[in-house]
């Protein structure tokens, strides 16, 4: 299976650090138009402390989510406005990655299964 590879050269264009009150993470990659937006969230590892957050996916990926073929189709049927907590309807990385046809990343040991 081939895995996504990071690329060498990047410049994240796509999408926002956003910070938020949900009870699963503070902080995500916010892809909006207008009003309505799309939360993506990755799992993180500190491998001193073998704690795991969710929190913004790697910025590298932000480009190459946002500039596939199958996003806006994606973007329009999963998106929405925020709740009063100041969230978006939430994706992970893998999700999102899986529904776009890309490439996906290499799991990692720590990473929770669902």
């Amino acid at each position: 299976m081939a895995y996504y590879q990071k690329p060498d050269m990047w410049q994240s264009v796509y999408g926002e650090v956003y910070q938020c009150n949900s009870a699963l993470y503070n902080r995500c990659t916010l892809f909006r138009d207008g009003n309505v937006g799309l939360a993506v969230i990755q799992q993180q590892f500190n491998a001193r402390s073998k704690h795991t957050w969710w929190d913004c996916i790697d910025p590298w990926l932000a480009n190459d989510i946002y500039l596939n073929p199958r996003y806006s189709r994606f973007f329009r049927d999963h998106a929405g406005v925020s709740d009063e907590n100041g969230c978006y309807p939430t994706v992970t990385v893998r999700q999102i990655m899986r529904a776009l046809g890309m490439s996906p990343l290499r799991k990692e040991f720590w990473e929770t299964r669902f």
